[in-house]
């Protein structure tokens, strides 16, 4: 797992090493730069080449400094293009008397800046590249005086418009860089600053935001949260990270958020089908199943050494015509589930998918969390309407629970929690995707995975784990009816497994997304759990050696 940091813990680290005599501020700054102008010929190889035309065939470079140590690197950027023959022209926003003494460096042996208004749009015209090194990490409030212009020059370059290098020359678009992340993005949300009379659902819905856009952002050391959430992989573009030389030696305050990538102890390896465990999902009436079904088939896909669906009577013969190797039983009310949950090899539920919401359900899902051994159990989909209805259901919760709502179902169930999400970032460190997820988690008193592309998991002692479908681990094809109650079922059959819930939401979310990159365009939720072998075999499972099927953190 990637560690991502918040711009406080970058500083930290920073400081932490400056402090140390490990390495100067000029020195870090000096690799910054250079990293990011390695990043930039990587992406663009065909920079390094001389174009034909005007200026002797030299490529043009705008470069946008800041006030601080961002526009600090912004000058080294500079030089080193110019050493590179490339004609630069840079432009300053802010004091040049009041940088900071590094950053005040940089910019004496550049040699000169212009101011930044709006000659910098003239100048970006017919440009070959646009660098963003104005603010970074160091924006905690919205860009005074720049949002008009930052809107004007998105306009003129199209970041993120998908075009290839020569077509956007010849249109007069160059590519744009962001250094660190880009301008009006706040690096631990990643969400735009805005003033308090913006529209932040217009901006979610893909409208203007007073702030850049990129199609590379280059960022240092550790990539941060806000690349990750929210609206931070749509204005990043392509992200690279660039080894400045530091150790990780500041101590933190709360432990970072951690990004997930690879599974754990998803193995099997000997035993009977009750070694790897016995999962129960609770389905709806007659014409409700399918999504019981769906993470049914999740749920034995991943492992689970056997499944059953119970439903009511009436249901019993539609979920026999299609389901073989799961087995059903008959759960009218609280005291058929009763009835059933005496079978100890039953080892985790699933409540939610298509059960309904009626006061049947809610008795189900009492008797589900009520006894004096509650069982490992996933809450999706109708369970969280009635939780979210219900105070003394949501009092029932116990910490072997996981909840996984998407953005609708986590304001039912956290309205107070949602709206301060929601509410315009006027000021960083904006509150966060992970900040609400671990906020909920916490009332809740059990483990959250709060969905989206960004899907963020967090317990109750404060540990934090996203999923990021995002960048090259994009699946827009996850967006089809009945992936959730997939995922439920993922997780589920983990639990069954033996995982904790923080290890079987996190290692089922990540085995989602692998699912529906293997399978790509076209996806449908029945496709997700015959994806899985697939992946499985991928990971080497089964060459692997035999040890515990625990994973570890």
């Amino acid at each position: 797992m990637t560690e991502l940091l918040t711009a406080a813990q970058m500083r930290a680290i920073e400081q932490a090493a400056i402090a140390s005599g490990q390495v100067t501020g000029l020195e870090l700054m000096e690799r910054a730069g250079r990293g990011v102008v390695d990043a930039i010929f990587r992406e663009w190889p065909e920079l390094t080449e001389q174009s034909p035309g005007s200026d002797a065939g030299r490529r043009r470079a705008v470069v946008l400094c800041g006030p601080g140590n961002n526009g600090g690197d912004g000058f080294v950027v500079a030089r080193l293009l110019k050493q590179a023959g490339w004609e630069v022209a840079v432009y300053l926003y802010g004091d040049a008397g009041k940088l900071p003494p590094d950053a005040r460096v940089n910019y004496e042996r550049w040699g000169n800046a212009e101011p930044l208004t709006d000659a910098a749009m003239a100048a970006v015209s017919g440009a070959s590249l646009m660098v963003d090194a104005l603010f970074g990490t160091g924006l905690f409030r919205p860009p005074d005086g720049l949002g008009r212009m930052l809107r004007e020059l998105c306009d003129c370059v199209d970041a993120g418009g998908g075009l290839p290098l020569a077509d956007r020359l010849r249109q007069n678009k160059p590519p744009v860089v962001a250094v660190d992340v880009p301008t009006g993005l706040c690096a631990d949300s990643g969400r735009p600053l805005q003033d308090d009379g913006t529209d932040v659902g217009a901006i979610r819905r893909g409208g203007p935001a007073a702030m850049a856009a990129a199609d590379l952002t280059v960022t240092f050391h550790r990539t941060k949260l806000g690349h990750y959430l929210d609206q931070g992989p749509r204005h990043c573009g392509r992200l690279a990270i660039v080894d400045i030389g530091l150790n990780n030696n500041a101590k933190q305050q709360n432990e970072a958020a951690r990004l997930v990538q690879s599974h754990a102890g998803v193995s099997k390896w000997q035993g009977h089908k009750y070694s790897h465990g016995h999962a129960l999902i609770l389905s709806g009436g007659v014409g409700k199943g399918g999504a019981a079904r769906l993470a049914a088939r999740g749920t034995l896909r991943v492992g689970a050494g056997a499944v059953t669906v119970g439903c009511p009577p009436a249901a019993l013969i539609e979920n026999a015509a299609q389901l073989n190797a799961i087995m059903l039983r008959k759960v009218k009310g609280a005291d058929d589930l009763a009835e059933v949950l005496a079978d100890k090899r039953i080892n985790a539920l699933c409540l939610g998918p298509g059960l309904g919401t009626g006061e049947r359900e809610a008795a189900l899902v009492a008797a589900a969390l009520g006894g004096d051994e509650p069982r490992p159990t996933v809450l999706d989909a109708d369970a969280l309407t009635l939780l979210a209805g219900d105070a003394a259901l949501f009092g029932a919760l116990h910490d072997r629970c996981i909840l996984t709502p998407h953005a609708g179902e986590f304001a039912r169930l956290f309205p107070d929690i949602a709206a301060k999400l929601d509410a315009p970032a006027t000021s960083g460190p904006a509150y966060s995707k992970v900040d609400a997820t671990r906020d909920a988690a916490k009332r809740a008193g059990c483990t959250v995975l709060f969905k989206g592309p960004d899907t963020v998991i967090a317990d109750t002692g404060g540990r934090c784990r996203i999923n990021a479908s995002v960048y090259d681990r994009a699946a827009p094809w996850l967006a089809t009816a009945g992936s959730g109650d997939v995922l439920a079922g993922f997780i589920t059959g983990l639990l069954a497994r033996g995982f904790s819930p923080m290890q079987a939401a996190e290692t089922g979310a990540w085995l989602h997304t692998e699912c529906a990159l293997g399978f790509g365009p076209g996806l449908i939720a029945e496709d997700l759990p015959e994806a899985l072998p697939k992946v499985l075999r991928g990971l080497g499972v089964q060459a692997a050696a035999a040890t515990s099927s625990t994973p570890s953190a």
